[in-house]
């Protein structure tokens, strides 16, 4: 481990917004930090004044900024410009600072991809959701070539027009037997819906893989039905760790290595 600058005035500060805040980021961010021996600081916030949060970032020189739910679309307006990833699907979770130009960036979009990587491609698909993480999700396996897939939301009109961006069908609500289940909803997510089952019993039981983006708790009620069951699971943890070593490269200009990658979602996980 290199030896980690003491916080001064030349240290840069990274941060995240979220209607939410967790700690994961923060703790796998500092982290890294430390690992590598850069004199970085990440630190999570929450904020009702989103114009002003972005100028922060611009004014004070913020380097980089993680977006989370629900601000992913709104903060398009308030950038500079957008980086492929997230132009192609009008989503944002990273905002990269570059001496006040900020450009937004979507890592869930290469985390999702990366994951996929090993997947069978034929398999037929339901994602649940139509937010700023599900057009990520329905990009990324668009991309990797699932082709037979279903957006089920309760929104029909923002449904259909995911559904529709990718040559996928649309459906109000979850139903029937597919391999690949993917929630990308609150559903399980700690608060009001901890205890909610993202998908009814009868498609868990029928499904090969569960996936779900929920980050707390990494054990949501549908992948313990889902490992209860046998199935193989995708971990809210696991786009988590991937997006987030994506976002550590754009700001920092470095990559770190497996170990300290291991090493660093390890330790996020337990003081988290």
């Amino acid at each position: 481990m290199q030896m980690k600058p003491l916080i001064g005035r030349d240290t840069q500060l990274c941060m995240s917004l979220s209607a939410r805040p967790g700690n994961f980021g923060t703790r796998f961010h500092n982290r890294l930090y430390e690992l590598t021996g850069l004199d970085f600081v990440y630190k999570s916030f929450s904020t009702t004044d989103l114009d002003a949060a972005i100028g922060g970032i611009r004014a004070l020189g913020i380097r980089g900024c993680a977006i989370s739910m629900p601000f992913k679309e709104a903060v398009i307006p308030l950038l500079d410009g957008l980086a492929p990833t997230a132009g192609a699907i009008n989503s944002v979770n990273t905002i990269v600072n570059d001496g006040g130009v900020l450009t937004g960036h979507n890592t869930d979009y290469g985390a999702v991809v990366d994951l996929a990587a090993d997947l069978d491609r034929a398999m037929p698909f339901v994602v649940q959701g139509s937010g700023g993480m599900a057009k990520a999700v329905a990009a990324a396996l668009s991309d990797s070539g699932f082709r037979d897939g279903t957006i089920v939301a309760r929104n029909e009109r923002a449904g259909r027009t995911l559904a529709d961006l990718y040559g996928y069908r649309w459906a109000a609500m979850p139903e029937g037997t597919v391999p690949l289940l993917v929630n990308v909803t609150p559903l399980g997510m700690t608060g009001a819906d901890a205890e909610a089952l993202a998908f009814p019993a009868a498609m868990i039981d029928g499904c090969a893989v569960a996936f779900d983006v929920v980050q707390y708790p990494i054990e949501t009620p549908f992948l313990r039905a889902a490992a209860a069951a046998g199935k193989r699971c995708i971990t809210g943890a696991d786009v988590a760790t991937l997006q987030a070593v994506q976002q550590f490269v754009l700001y920092t200009g470095v990559t770190p290595d497996a170990a300290q990658v291991a090493d660093a979602g390890a330790w996020a996980r337990a003081h988290s």
